[in-house]
């Protein structure tokens, strides 16, 4: 499988602009200079960093079952401009420092109490939030939501979103019984997509988990598979998602400065696992492949190889309970240093 995709790797833009010798020190300042490009040309640039975050408790309650779980949700309000959005955080009994995944696709159902469950059971913390409070994923109007608060950014909906991941962020670091140097995000579809975009420019992010996230996200714009998300769906059904120089490149997706190997590789060297279904054809699983095998590249570069992992399960575009079991044992891996059984590099 990887031979077979030489020559498309070899088409992709150069992650290392031309040099031979990675060290942390360069890939920084090359780090600096994708986040930039893709920023500018796909994303929009993220909203400001608050000055300040402060936490206002809503509420406290007990999920109904006998194991006694509790959340506690809290209204995260930035300064100076007032913008306010809602989280709800869920640990494990006792004092911790527990790690926390953060998933921000409230919006959806796909969190159920049994993921919870499980995550609670090994010792995860689970952090979750509603996007959609954040920006509406509806039309072009920037009239409500995080563009009230910063109106004359170039950031689209994908980076509001990511800036919201990062607003929890913020917020768990300031809580008792949070692991702040084992926390991981996650989300599904387009919240897959500003998952890998809150990971990338965020480094506070140990462990970055994109579900099933395919075009401008884990996919590949330049060789996705037939009948998956292409560019030019994206402008036509979605272009509040992007930033609007995006729209220069209709037509002439190889004309494209980056590619989501790029995006990837920002990352490096922390930890990110991209979990796919083979039979979601939408979400592009062989591009995604590609991108991986790409962006391993840069971790490979850093000596963090096996800090990069994909893996594929049978099935469509969801995101199940299984997806949550192997990002946990990810997690433990990676995290804890336990050993897994499982190949985080297989092709689809």
């Amino acid at each position: 499988m990887a031979t077979d995709l030489i020559p498309s790797l070899a088409a992709l833009p150069d992650l290392f602009d031309g040099g031979c010798t990675v060290t942390p020190d360069a890939w920084r300042v090359r780090r600096a200079e994708l986040l930039e490009l893709l920023q500018s040309e796909l994303y929009g640039h993220l909203p400001p960093t608050p000055e300040a975050v402060t936490l206002r408790p809503v509420h406290d309650f007990t999920f109904p079952d006998d194991r006694h779980i509790m959340g506690k949700s809290y209204r995260i309000v930035t300064a100076p401009t007032g913008f306010a959005f809602r989280f709800t955080l869920v640990l494990p009994p006792g004092p911790g420092p527990w790690p926390v995944l953060i998933d921000g696709d409230g919006c959806w159902r796909y969190l159920t109490n049994d993921i919870i469950y499980d995550a609670v059971a090994r010792g995860y913390g689970i952090a979750y939030f509603d996007r959609l409070e954040i920006a509406p994923d509806a039309g072009p109007e920037r009239d409500t939501g995080l563009y009230l608060a910063y109106p004359d950014g170039d950031y689209a909906a994908l980076a509001a979103w990511a800036w919201g991941y990062s607003r929890v962020v913020d917020a768990l670091l300031t809580l008792p019984g949070v692991d702040t140097a084992r926390i991981g995000i996650t989300g599904h579809s387009r919240g897959g997509k500003a998952t890998l975009l809150a990971g990338a420019t965020d480094e506070r992010i140990a462990l970055t988990a994109p579900n099933n996230s395919g075009a401008a996200g884990a996919g590949c714009f330049r060789f996705p598979d037939a009948g998956a998300e292409g560019l030019e769906h994206l402008l036509s059904a979605f272009p509040y998602w992007y930033a609007a120089r995006l729209a220069h490149y209709a037509g002439h997706q190889h004309a494209l400065p980056f590619d989501q190997h790029m995006l990837k590789a920002a990352v490096a060297p922390r930890a990110l696992l991209t979990t796919e279904a083979r039979g979601d054809i939408w979400a592009s699983p062989h591009g995604t492949y590609l991108t991986h095998l790409a962006a391993r590249e840069a971790y490979t570069a850093l000596g963090a190889a096996s800090r990069i992992g994909v893996y594929y399960r049978d099935g469509e575009h969801n995101h199940t309970r299984a997806d949550w079991g192997v990002l946990l044992d990810f997690a433990d891996w990676q995290l804890f240093g336990k050993p897994t059984s499982r190949d985080y590099n297989a092709a689809p």
